[in-house]
């Protein structure tokens, strides 16, 4: 027979019932036979005139002793067998709600994680359950979502590329009037290609690196990682505020976010605009802000840019020689070290990103 819960709580409830049916006979039965109280005097007999007090044979009190003590060991075993049926009846009540949680739990499968146990009733342990549990669902449901749509996208970016090359190169093989001028131009271009693959390529494993988490921290500073990524762009005009700001983490990670946000505050930028980087420390977190002037961002927006594949141009697929990925790519790294991120359109044009982390 299967141990259920229902039959354990049946048990408990049978025996603790027992047991204190057991002790409470018990207790009768030496509170009757060495009662501490004095018995009430015996009823006195007519002889001669004279009252005489004629004590209760010992034999008659044991008998009475032993017939209290049978009846009350059968209506134990009554009581208990009734405990044991009320026990199995309350047990199955209180535990209907969790069957109907586990049918339910049955039904739900990776392509149908739309189902919620939606429990009603009072506002108990079962029905805090139930809610932790469709919380747990939605956290779920987003996740698959947001895995099927990055899985699409990414075969989409890497699928043009392909199509382009092997295009390429049929119409290249098909014109046998091709000289080695018009190979190369095709050559060229079938290089270029390749290397836009590299980098889509060489982002994804960032983003899957980021969202693993961090194996190792190191001391490092942003006002010096940004000094640096700074330096690899001499072309551009900043205007830099590079304060102390000690944090730790993952270098490459730092240097990458650095890096992506630096590209797209020159990317997406106007002729003649301006970028600002600041690093300082605020409220013992160090914090990195990097603006840019740009085409104006609606609020309704600003939530595209941290979605993978997604440009500012209305929240248009990536293409050209952007890849979509670089601010996921560093709410990734931020989510990693546990730091935050802010996105906000300036009201000029533009954008300004902040990222804070926990110091060193």
């Amino acid at each position: 027979m299967r141990r259920t819960v229902r039959l354990r709580l049946t048990a408990l409830y049978g025996g603790l019932f027992l047991l204190a049916g057991v002790v409470l006979v018990a207790l009768i039965h030496f509170l009757v036979r060495y009662s501490p109280f004095p018995a009430p005097p015996a009823a006195p007999a007519p002889f001669g005139g004279l009252a005489v007090a004629v004590p209760a044979p010992r034999a008659a009190q044991a008998d009475t002793l032993s017939r209290l003590l049978v009846n009350s060991l059968i209506a134990l075993a009554v009581m208990a067998c009734a405990a044991m049926a009320l026990g199995w009846l309350v047990a199955g009540r209180v535990l209907r709600p969790l069957g109907e949680m586990a049918a339910t739990v049955r039904r739900i499968t990776a392509d149908r994680l739309d189902r919620r146990l939606a429990a009603s009733g009072p506002d108990d342990e079962l029905k805090g359950l139930a809610d932790t549990f469709d919380e747990l669902l939605d956290r779920l449901e987003a996740a698959f979502t947001a895995q099927r749509r990055f899985v699409a996208n990414a075969s989409h970016e890497m699928r043009t590329p392909l199509t382009l090359q092997r295009a390429m190169a049929e119409v290249a093989l098909a014109d046998p009037d091709a000289d080695a001028a018009a190979l190369r131009g095709v050559l060229e271009r079938v290089v270029a290609a390749g290397k836009h693959q590299e980098r889509l390529i060489e982002a994804l494993l960032v983003l899957a690196r980021s969202q693993q988490g961090l194996t190792q921290r190191e001391p490092l500073d942003l006002a010096v990682i940004a000094e640096q990524a700074l330096d690899e762009h001499p072309g551009i005009g900043v205007s830099r505020d590079l304060g102390p700001a000690p944090a730790s983490g993952d270098r490459a990670l730092i240097e990458r976010l650095v890096t992506n946000l630096l590209d797209n505050a020159v990317r997406y930028n106007v002729p003649g605009g301006r970028i600002e980087v600041t690093t300082a420390t605020r409220a013992g977190r160090s914090a990195l802000r990097i603006a840019n002037s740009g085409p104006v961002i609606t609020p309704d927006q600003v939530h595209l840019l941290v979605q993978p594949f997604q440009r500012l141009e209305g929240g248009k697929k990536a293409s050209g020689d952007g890849l979509g990925l670089g601010l996921s790519i560093v709410a990734a790294i931020v989510e990693a070290h546990h730091g935050t991120m802010e996105a906000r359109p300036l009201p000029g044009g533009g954008l300004g990103v902040t990222v804070v982390l926990e110091q060193g």
